[in-house]
């Protein structure tokens, strides 16, 4: 193992092409910058730009869909743990490119650059490049690619994981009691709200299904 000022380095292992092992154990820190330029990429860009967990970040009328749909959960006496609401445009970015970097799907200097968003994706070699993207992507947990347009920019999602309700009954939009025997039976009550589920997507909800 090197040790360097500002990170470590597992030297001794070869590329991998999975997002764990050896390039996931590289950290890089922070460093104070001068006017203009650029920071490397890493672990640290993780916290910035952080996504939202509050359904007030939701755009109006949603909003109001999304809390109707909570509020009879909570009647319910269901369990809801939300993840994401609006996630600015930015962390789409980070998350979308780390990602596509970690995989190879992408050399660093090709990233496009963004808007207000000072990265810096190229390092001093590609396997130290590649391994700042790893740190990246095990830091946002990403798991499918994330796409660098979707409803949470728009204010129009919402990621939550739905517990403790099958068994239970729940009141739809119309007023109408439903009994929970799977969790797929969430989805037409929260669609009678105006809440729509992504089944492809377990978390997922929008205005739009999308």
């Amino acid at each position: 193992m090197l040790m360097t000022r500002g990170f470590c380095l597992f030297d001794s292992d070869p590329m991998m092409d999975t997002m764990t092992g050896p390039l996931s154990r590289i950290y890089f820190s922070e460093k104070n910058l001068t006017a203009g330029e650029k920071e490397k990429s890493g672990a640290h860009w993780v916290d910035r730009f952080p996504t939202s967990v509050s359904v007030d970040d939701l755009k109006e009328g949603f909003r109001d869909k999304v809390q109707d749909f909570l509020d009879a959960l909570a009647d319910a006496k269901a369990v809801v743990e939300i993840s994401a609401t609006y996630r600015p445009p930015e962390r789409a970015y980070l998350m979308h490119y780390s990602y596509r970097i970690a995989k190879g799907w992408i050399r660093p200097a090709k990233v496009p650059p963004m808007a207000g968003v000072e990265i810096d994706w190229v390092h001093d070699t590609y396997k130290l490049s590649r391994a700042a993207a790893v740190a990246m992507v095990n830091g946002y947990e990403t798991v499918h690619q994330p796409s660098l347009k979707s409803r949470h920019m728009e204010r129009a999602a919402i990621d939550m994981t739905i517990s403790r309700i099958v068994g239970k009954t729940i009141v739809n939009g119309k007023g109408r009691k439903v009994k929970i025997a799977q969790l797929s039976d969430l989805h037409p009550v929260g669609r009678s709200y105006g809440v729509i589920k992504l089944v492809t997507d377990p978390p997922h909800w929008s205005d739009n299904g999308g």
